[in-house]
């Protein structure tokens, strides 16, 4: 796949994607994913994964303005519906973004994140992003550990959410069984 330099922001994250337009329909859509997966999933639940604080992936410290170094909450879900995974979240929490109105988002056990955010007129979110990850990328791997897919090339979308100077960087993968009707 061949991808123009007017398409590409930071470190091979496009902004527009550039896929079938079975996948680019929930890429594209800038709404709640948790509004439209319910919508979709009659049993739509939220499994929790991961919930730890560790170093963000290097192109997340530049996107959330943090130090090198420096530790967040990261938060990785998987997003069922019909007994499959559809979407694996991954989420990076800053500390200093875990005070103030968002200082429960650090408890949200099996709640998704995207309803607390979306049920906020005053967050904003930045444009999104899209990439196909390669399954040796850093995220792909995560996915391919909890969520028994492997060796695929997965589209992901991910923006920040920011209220006041507090910021959360979210990226969503798409799995396989979200084609499945």
């Amino acid at each position: 796949m061949k991808i123009f330099p007017e398409q590409q922001s930071r470190h091979g994250w496009q902004k527009r994607p550039i896929c079938n337009p079975e996948i680019k329909r929930w890429l594209i859509d800038t709404g709640s994913l948790t509004a439209r997966l319910r919508a979709r999933y009659a049993d739509f639940t939220v499994q929790p994964v991961v919930l730890r604080y560790a170093r963000p992936l290097r192109d997340e410290v530049s996107m959330l303005g943090l130090k090198r170094n420096e530790y967040a909450l990261i938060r990785e879900v998987l997003l069922i519906g019909s007994g499959q995974p559809v979407v694996f979240a991954h989420s990076v929490l800053p500390g200093n973004s875990l005070n103030g109105q968002w200082r429960g988002l650090g408890k949200l056990g099996n709640r998704p994140l995207g309803a607390a955010l979306f049920a906020n007129p005053r967050v904003k979110r930045t444009p999104l992003e899209y990439k196909k990850l390669s399954p040796c990328s850093p995220i792909s791997m995560r996915v391919s550990e909890h969520a028994q897919i492997k060796g695929a090339a997965l589209w992901a979308r991910r923006s920040v959410f920011k209220l006041g100077c507090a910021r959360i960087l979210v990226t969503e993968v798409f799995l396989p069984h979200i084609l499945a009707a």
